[in-house]
């Protein structure tokens, strides 16, 4: 299959309120893989007129502000009503095909891309016109769950270190956060869940 994985960086946490500030998205296809530095890979930084935001949040994208702030030509930089265009372009571009209504459906990935980035993308002039996503997402955390111990589905950090990743740190950059969700899903290609099970059935 063929999937995105998108990664969403914001002003704060409310999508009535707050604002996108960086969307990145890689394409997968588990049929065909690619090194990871390979993958086609879509980045835009959006510009506003004025940001709204917590100090949290700010804080934490301190190097999108300055980014943005720069006065130099950045092909990666967009306004709100360019982005869901362009990266329907970009998809277009790596073989996704419209639905009759000329909408592109789009199977997606992330760390809670459902609960979180979904509610972002809604507002987003273009979003369920020119993109979509599929109602099925895909969140690393469910595979990396301990159901046994854990009270909540585990951080993205732990997913890392549960994955024995060389670094456990979360990068809160976008493509780099998006290329993480891949690495964590990547192991469950060959040997998915299902199959694991079937395996300790036959050989109890």
């Amino acid at each position: 299959m063929r999937y995105i994985s998108l990664d969403l960086e914001t002003s704060g946490p409310n999508p009535q309120r707050h604002q996108v500030l960086e969307l990145a998205a890689v394409v997968e296809d588990t049929r065909h893989l690619r090194p990871l530095a390979e993958l086609p890979a879509f980045r835009r930084v959006v510009r506003h007129p004025e940001y709204v935001g917590t100090a949290g949040a700010l804080a934490l994208n301190a190097r999108l502000l300055v980014e943005l702030a720069e006065k130099k030509p950045n092909p990666e930089l967009c306004t709100p009503d360019e982005l869901l265009p362009q990266l329907r372009e970009f998809l277009l571009a790596h073989g996704f095909r419209p639905n009759p209504k000329d909408c592109l459906n789009v199977t997606m990935a992330g760390k809670n891309v459902a609960s979180y980035d979904l509610g972002f993308l809604k507002e987003l002039p273009g979003w369920g016109t020119l993109v979509r996503a599929d109602p099925a997402m895909l969140d690393p955390a469910a595979f990396y769950l301990n159901w046994h111990k854990d009270s909540r589905l585990p951080s993205m950090s732990i997913c890392k270190a549960r994955a024995q990743f060389d670094d456990h740190e979360v990068a809160h950059e976008a493509l780099a956060d998006a290329l993480d969700v891949v690495r964590l899903l990547r192991p469950f290609y060959e040997l998915p869940v299902y199959k694991q099970l079937n395996e300790k059935s036959e050989g109890a």
